[in-house]
């Protein structure tokens, strides 16, 4: 049996979780739990929904956990499963591990600052200090780590300029299969500023409304985490919703019903940043796993 052979890293998985649940109380946040099942997830282009019933189960915690944010939970994260259709692969599974986690009053700055943080207290506490090995790449863990935005990203690996790839709608086949695999190549790098088009539920920079305050951590060409300064303007977020329902439609995919709630409820909301990190794919760095099934008990195809 397959799960004979990766007692190891399934091992090395439930040390790695335990020490992000230490991590986290131990800097003030409280752990939550929020509904698997939905009746309205956020509406986003390339990310599928998958339906139970008359409700969906969510794709991220994200909208319930703003939620308590607006409600007066200032530092909050959860751990839980995710699922999204239509994806599957060496990296990729329909349902999958994600930890979540906001903090009120800082912005995405301050949250690169905080993942790294994360990620160097779970290596020193499993064994692994400033140094490891991942696919017979060695990647240096100390700080400071490299950051480099979105447009200069462009500029040193892709083909085509960021403006090309926008407007030929390859951003996400550009970046994919040009840009990450030379990200976090022996240091992670963040990578930021993202065009304000994909800022999804981030804010805008307010010096260069052109970017979003989001940025992705890469290790090894490795897509870790994807993080925000959260957009906290219901009228302007509403307005992105409509915007991605529209998308939605015109590529033949079905639309959602509007999360009401969450829009009611983002007027209260602080400002705040979040982060919604992989776990499947973080153990995969620890444990030098080349795949995602390497580092799952069961995957879709055995059950």
């Amino acid at each position: 049996m397959r799960q004979s052979a990766i007692k190891q890293a399934l091992g090395l998985r439930a040390r790695i979780i335990e020490m992000i649940r230490r991590f986290f109380r131990e800097n003030g946040f409280l752990e939550v739990e929020t509904p698997l099942r939905i009746p309205a997830p956020a509406p986003e282009s390339h990310i599928d929904a998958l339906p139970s019933g008359d409700w969906f189960l969510h794709t991220s915690p994200e909208l319930c956990m703003k939620r308590l944010l607006a409600a007066g939970y200032p530092r909050i994260f959860q751990i839980c499963r995710c699922f999204r259709g239509e994806e599957r692969g060496s990296r990729h599974l329909p349902e999958f591990t994600l930890l979540e986690w906001y903090c009120a009053e800082i912005g995405y700055v301050e949250m690169m600052d905080q993942t790294e943080d994360l990620i160097r207290f779970v290596a020193h506490h499993a064994g692994f200090k400033d140094r490891i090995i991942y696919q017979g790449e060695p990647i240096d863990l100390r700080g400071p780590w490299r950051r480099i935005s979105v447009a200069q990203a462009f500029d040193r690996f892709a083909s085509v300029s960021m403006e090309t790839a926008l407007l030929e709608d390859r951003f996400d086949e550009v970046v994919a299969c040009e840009i990450e695999p030379s990200l976090g190549r022996g240091k992670p790098v963040f990578l930021h500023d993202y065009p304000a088009s994909l800022a999804s539920l981030a804010t805008l920079n307010k010096e260069n409304p052109s970017v979003a305050e989001r940025f992705e951590l890469y290790i090894s060409g490795l897509e870790l985490c994807n993080a925000f300064t959260e957009l906290t303007d219901p009228v302007e977020q509403r307005h992105r919703f409509e915007k991605e329902q529209e998308n939605r439609g015109a590529s033949g995919k079905s639309t959602y019903p509007t999360p009401e709630k969450f829009l009611d409820a983002l007027r209260f909301m602080p400002p705040a940043s979040g982060n919604a990190l992989g776990i499947d794919r973080l153990v995969m760095l620890f444990a030098d796993a080349a795949t995602i099934d390497d580092v799952t008990a069961f995957t879709p195809e055995e059950l």
